[in-house]
């Protein structure tokens, strides 16, 4: 007690917080709630499986020499937390089937969980070229996988020397992809986020979800300039600055539900890109007329490099505060 209290006193001055630095997106109400258990009321339904935590795991890079020790990392943290999960890139499953055990998570992460694999549009053009769709679905039953995930990267694919061509609008093969595959589909952008018409045009197709990858986090852009010559990094660095915050797209995503209800056809929202904790996750899906989770990638990455202790103790923590922001927490504005 008298640790507590002197402790109490001497950090007194170090704990004040000036009214500029207040959070104006809440209201905090500790008159009706009480201190939560660990873990949020959380429920959403993803491939026919129930998630019970805000979070996903977003797609990440595959196929380094790394991406074993990663993904059952993380794999370990979606059966403890009721998680789900989009692979990262699989395509070097169908190149190097060597690496199949890096991917291989369903004994870790239960039958109970949804875990979608990866391909870029690109791809997915060249499967629909060469009729080539049976090793997607063949691979995805090997790995027990609940559906697909297509990534939209066209200004990734442009400035990568190694990049591949699109040649045709993606909005084409993604149809055609929901007409031929019995799997359910997600589609994510890569870091650039995405504007109202393309929002629009996704929302009205039944797809399991949108995945914002929105301006904030890792820009897969930015990370093949960095690769590039210091020429061509100068002569497109602009674009970099291109794209849309993922607070934009829920606004986005509001008005076309809002405007278009009897056209909506996608059931939920991955909200990701920039998502830095459970304060903002919580803001930003309890403003979204959508069911919504919250997609993570970099944070859980770093947690999952180091080592599972690390990715565990970092979870438990953002779930905790979730459940103290359901308790207390109340947007302003909604």
């Amino acid at each position: 007690m008298k640790d507590r209290k002197k402790d109490h006193i001497n950090l007194a001055f170090d704990a004040q917080i000036k009214p500029a630095e207040l959070d104006p997106r809440f209201y905090y109400e500790p008159l009706f709630g009480v201190h939560p258990t660990d873990r949020p009321a959380f429920d959403l339904e993803i491939a026919g499986k129930q998630i019970k935590s805000p979070f996903w795991v977003s797609s990440m890079t595959g196929g380094t020499e790394k991406a074993g020790l990663i993904n059952r990392n993380l794999a370990k943290a979606c059966a403890k937390y009721k998680m789900g999960m989009g692979l990262g890139s699989c395509r070097i499953l169908l190149e190097q089937p060597e690496h199949f055990p890096d991917f291989d998570l369903r004994p870790l992460m239960g039958a109970d969980l949804p875990l979608f694999i990866n391909m870029g549009i690109s791809q997915l053009q060249q499967v629909r070229e060469n009729d080539q769709l049976s090793d997607w679905l063949d691979l995805a039953k090997r790995l027990d996988a609940d559906g697909i995930i297509i990534h939209i990267n066209p200004w990734q694919e442009w400035m990568q020397p190694e990049g591949d061509h699109i040649s045709r609008p993606p909005l084409e093969d993604i149809e055609w992809l929901l007409s031929k595959s019995p799997l359910p589909l997600i589609v994510k952008e890569v870091g650039q986020g995405m504007g109202p018409a393309s929002l629009k045009a996704l929302l009205q197709l039944p797809l399991e979800a949108v995945d914002f990858a929105a301006n904030g986090g890792t820009n897969f852009m930015l990370v093949e300039l960095l690769r590039s010559d210091p020429e061509m990094k100068n002569v497109f660095s602009e674009l970099t600055r291109i794209g849309h915050s993922a607070e934009e797209m829920v606004e986005i995503t509001n008005h076309i539900k809002n405007e278009n209800e009897e056209r909506i056809r996608c059931k939920n929202l991955i909200i990701s890109g920039g998502i830095k904790g459970f304060v903002e996750g919580y803001y930003l899906t309890e403003k979204s007329a959508f069911p919504a989770l919250i997609g993570q990638a970099s944070a859980l990455l770093k947690r999952a490099l180091e080592s599972y202790e690390a990715l565990d103790h970092y979870l438990n923590l953002q779930h905790r505060g979730w459940a103290l922001c359901q308790n207390y927490l109340t947007l302003k504005n909604q």
